[in-house]
């Protein structure tokens, strides 16, 4: 294929790609963040865990069922006496002495156990509730940086094919210098070659969008194609950060691991009550009615009788769980601890990261892209005018595509540094 005709090729490839995208659907972070909560299957799964501790509530502070039993006794089953001369034994009336006996009984719980192993049953759900918060936290940073990577792509992609109409209009001015003999045959042929650079920024601008849009489709448990699929934002930074300890203030309130280390401590209170009370001891009341008289009331037919039964907590006393239970306190107490130095260490990396990122984007910006570009256009000028080399030349275009490309990446930096502080910080401070 002559170089024309893949010149002619990539401007109407280039120029139909805004065409497609006008069939896409451009959803913006909201959206995105809706749909994900909406459709997401770990999410879902992770609800039930929830769902089912709340069930275990239920459990817990169910009473003991009382017991109910009924007994049958002194039923003859052979005759009794001596035998007469027919062989006859004595006189059998099987059920004449037969006795019955009901009875119930039951558990009676102490020391407020049940609403103990109530509290213990909430203090769980409370844990299940933050833990699926902070799942939620670890799967929307995921969500996040792949929107801010998918947003990254796409601009890279407008601007690598931004780079290609410009560099298909100075090869048009240069082939019209070559056939008026202002420029050389290998000058032209360089220039040419320098097009299969700005075609494979275009092929792996393309490839890495279509990736990212891959892993933004897979958070959203989405089917739809990629084509008809888009994301549309802000692709820039904010030059101002709030103080470092407005972040860490706001991360002690909203981080759900450290809200699930604290509950872990009050767990461990509650469970070390529990066993407290589980060492004392319950008595169980029994009842019962029998229908024949007893041996010391011969005439005393449907009589009651009770009792109550009492363990003696001579040996167990439940000691080795009320050590165990208390030496669990201090165990979460330090966790807690751990997890408060860990928040900090997260806001403190992604604030700096985030300082790092505005440092060098503000120079970006103000100074060496507008310059970047003016270099260029001077060159680029002055070469097709006979003042400059065309090494001058191909190292402006050089020099302009690495600055503008270095500051698309920088900002797709600071917006996953964005989503890492919004991690760190438990919720949004960074839109």
């Amino acid at each position: 294929m002559s170089p024309r005709r893949r010149t002619c090729g990539a401007i109407l490839i280039a120029g139909l790609l805004p065409t497609a995208a006008l069939a896409q659907t451009a959803f913006t972070w909201q959206q995105i963040k809706d749909k994900f909560e909406a459709a997401n299957p770990t999410l879902k799964s992770a609800q039930l865990n929830i769902d089912e501790s709340r069930a275990a509530e239920i459990t817990a502070y169910l009473r003991p069922n009382p017991s109910f039993e009924f007994a049958s006794d002194g039923t003859q089953i052979t005759p009794y006496g001596a035998a007469d001369s027919a062989g006859v034994k004595g006189i059998w009336r099987p059920f004449a002495g037969t006795q019955f006996l009901t009875a119930f009984s039951y558990l009676h719980e102490r020391d407020h156990k049940r609403e103990l192993r109530r509290g213990q049953a909430k203090e769980s759900t409370a844990i299940a509730e933050s833990s699926y918060s902070d799942l939620e936290r670890g799967l929307v940073f995921s969500l996040q940086t792949a929107f801010a990577q998918t947003l990254q792509a796409k601009a890279v992609l407008q601007n690598a094919q931004e780079n290609l109409a410009y560099w298909d209009r100075e090869l048009g001015v240069f082939r019209t210098r070559f056939n008026a003999g202002d420029i050389a045959q290998v000058d032209l042929d360089r220039l040419e070659s320098q097009r299969v650079q700005f075609e494979s920024d275009f092929e792996v601008a393309m490839v890495n969008l279509r990736t990212s849009k891959i892993q933004l489709l897979m958070l959203i448990n989405e089917r739809t194609p990629i084509d008809r699929f888009g994301v549309s934002g802000p692709f820039d930074f904010s030059e101002e950060l709030r103080p470092l300890e407005d972040f860490r203030k706001l991360a002690l309130e909203a981080r759900p691991d450290l809200k699930v280390a604290v509950q872990n401590v009050e767990l461990a209170r509650v469970t070390h009550q529990l066993a407290v009370a589980n060492g004392s001891t319950d008595p169980t009341y029994s009842m019962w009615w029998t229908h024949n008289p007893a041996f010391v009331n011969p005439d005393g037919f449907n009589t009651l009788g009770a009792s109550v039964t009492i363990d003696l907590r001579i040996f167990d006393r439940n000691q080795g769980e009320k050590a165990r239970t208390q030496i669990d306190i201090s165990r979460n107490e330090r966790l807690r601890d751990a997890a408060e130095a860990q928040v900090f260490n997260d806001v403190d990396s992604a604030y700096w990261t985030l300082v790092q990122n505005v440092n060098l984007l503000k120079p970006y910006k103000a100074k060496y892209l507008p310059l970047a570009t003016a270099i260029r256009d001077r060159v680029s000028f002055a070469y097709q005018n006979g003042g400059a080399s065309l090494l001058d030349f191909l190292d402006a275009e050089k020099n302009y595509r690495d600055n503008r490309l270095a500051y698309l990446n920088l900002i797709g930096s600071y917006l996953a540094a964005a989503a890492q502080m919004n991690m760190a910080a438990g919720r949004e401070v960074i839109l």
